[in-house]
């Protein structure tokens, strides 16, 4: 009779265990929609107080807009997602709004394409060094449970992540990466922005399209983020603060 008993129960961890790892083999490739909220006037207030007291009746205090990630552990692609409100368009859009990010995750590399104003960037480089610092706190987005990175990019710009490790892809939105397991949520300061998984998908992924963009004006990241120095000094004392929006 124990034998038996031990034969079921030998039988049933087995099952379960299957169960779960079927679950991590789906996980292992996803498509992801993010939602982008950026509070407007707290941006505009930082970067002229002058202009804010123009323009603050005349902007929402918030924008959104959404994004899609699909991608697995060696290959990823980040894109605009769906149209958003009509009363959610403007002159006021933050910028860097239409990137297409293509990561490999094996290589170390991204490509970029980055529309800026009047001109297009290719942006061919290795991925960016985010310096991580992973807490024990944790919260759930889009059913998973996340923990808390905060991430120092280019010794100066804080980032604050939500990583699952229930997904084993080292990726998250825009060009934000380096964690073990997928960020669903991340928050700028700098940029008064956060970005939150609302969809996860984890069945079917269609991977024939990730694949990097192919135009705009070949750089690297440095040699953009000079073209970009040289452009925004013309619009002021201001304009600098606005690079911060394609660091990522």
């Amino acid at each position: 009779m124990h034998t038996m008993k031990k034969a079921i129960l030998f039988t049933a961890s087995i099952a379960f265990a299957s169960t779960v790892f079927a679950q991590t083999t789906f996980r292992q490739q996803v498509h992801i929609e993010f939602e982008k909220s950026a509070n407007l006037h707290a941006f505009i207030k930082e970067v002229d107080p002058e202009w804010y007291e123009d323009a603050k009746d005349r902007v929402p205090k918030t924008t959104t807009n959404y994004s899609e990630f699909t991608g697995n552990a060696e290959k990823s692609i980040y894109k605009p997602g769906r149209e958003v409100a009509a009363n959610n368009q403007g002159w006021w859009l933050p910028v860097a709004d239409k990137n297409v990010i293509y990561t490999d995750y094996k290589t170390g590399t991204y490509v970029a394409q980055r529309p800026v104003f009047e001109e297009v960037f290719l942006v061919k480089d290795s991925l960016l060094k985010i310096k991580w610092q992973i807490t024990p706190d944790t919260r759930t987005i889009a059913g998973y449970e996340c923990r808390k990175a905060v991430g120092i990019l280019d010794d100066t710009v804080a980032v604050f992540a939500f990583y699952t490790d229930e997904i084993m892809i080292p990726g998250g939105p825009e060009g934000i990466q380096g964690l073990p397991g997928m960020i669903l949520g991340m928050g700028v300061p700098r940029l008064h922005a956060t970005w939150f998984a609302t969809k996860v998908e984890v069945f079917d992924v269609k991977m024939n399209a990730v694949v990097p963009a192919t135009k705009g004006k070949l750089v690297n990241r440095a040699s953009m983020m000079q073209e970009l120095g040289k452009i925004l000094r013309e619009w002021g004392s201001y304009g600098s603060k606005f690079i911060i929006n394609f660091t990522i």
